[in-house]
């Protein structure tokens, strides 16, 4: 059995190792070292264009990551990218959902708790009282409940908070009033004190995050964005929070990666800016679930994580 693994940054040394030791019967190969080479599985990440165009050799292409519009985006470049016929799986969880809920519960809990106001007094030398929130009034929306957003959902809604969900198919979280499809977005969205965004990138959610989307919130709401920066209209965002319809709002991603030096977004205090690292690809994890999967498609068996091509995730 053969693994050929593409990852950006060229650090292979660590993946090949983990797969030598959670696959010993699969002999691993870089991208750049086995072009031409026939294998049966393709490890990537982001992979060039070229990689996968044409290949009738592949059982599985794995991505190391729960997104694939980094995959997906090779069809915009070349209608004929992907193999047909080909699965493409992506990683279930792999220790991220975890990391995803820790870091939106630290961000809520920020703007619940006023820390926000309290460091912009704390800059002005100011010591005063501020009113709390109160928590029943404190509605927290997750849109894109899939398997990260179901667990940030109900991390949140273990604090009390009351939290809607809103996905493209109808879904059941215990704790969490679910709403799903275009009918049911006006219910979610309307008067939302937080809004998180989870969802998967596909041309219907890429710029969903608008000034009308954004204005069905309550004035003064906040937005975390953890799923993908062309989610957001930038320029609808940037006048949202300097017209106080939000107040603050924490990102993750970007459109453009690192975030440009000139970018507004580094201007404006309310902003909150971290490097792509609400959830991190954790290798031993990743490894383990992918050497598995592949382990059951060798026996025949089914395999969760396959991508439905057409619907971008």
């Amino acid at each position: 059995m053969k693994l050929q693994l593409f990852v950006p940054d060229g650090r292979y040394d660590p993946w090949i190792a983990g797969f030598a030791e959670a696959l010993p019967e699969a002999q691993c190969m870089t991208w750049e070292q086995s072009q031409g080479t026939p294998a049966d599985y393709a490890v990537v990440w982001r992979p060039p264009v070229g990689m996968l165009r044409g290949r009738t050799d592949l059982k599985a292409i794995f991505n190391l990551g729960a997104g694939v519009d980094g995959i997906l985006r090779l069809r915009d470049e070349d209608p004929e990218a992907l193999p047909a016929g080909v699965p493409i799986v992506r990683l279930d969880d792999a220790g991220m959902a975890a990391q995803m809920a820790e870091y939106v519960t630290h961000a809520v809990l920020h703007y619940f708790r006023r820390l926000d106001d309290y460091a912009a007094q704390r800059q002005a030398g100011t010591w005063k009282f501020l009113k709390p929130h109160r928590r029943a009034d404190f509605t927290i929306g997750v849109m894109g409940i899939g398997t990260l957003g179901s667990h940030i959902a109900r991390t949140l809604a273990s604090f009390g908070f009351p939290v809607r969900g809103w996905s493209r198919s109808a879904r059941h979280i215990e704790g969490v009033q679910c709403h799903a499809g275009q009918e049911g977005q006006a219910a979610f969205l309307d008067g939302l004190r937080v809004l998180v965004n989870v969802l998967p990138l596909t041309p219907e959610t890429e710029n969903i995050i608008d000034a009308a989307l954004l204005a069905r919130l309550a004035r003064g709401a906040y937005l975390i964005n953890v799923a993908r920066g062309p989610h957001v209209v930038d320029e609808d965002l940037l006048a949202a929070v300097q017209q106080g319809q939000l107040a603050g709002a924490t990102l993750d991603v970007f459109r453009t990666e690192p975030l440009p030096a000139d970018h507004p977004f580094w201007a404006e205090p309310r902003i909150t800016i971290t490097p792509h690292i609400s959830a991190l690809t954790l290798r031993e994890d990743s490894i383990a679930q992918i050497a598995g999967k592949i382990r059951a498609l060798q026996a025949g068996q089914p395999i969760a994580g396959v991508v439905d091509i057409a619907r971008g995730y």
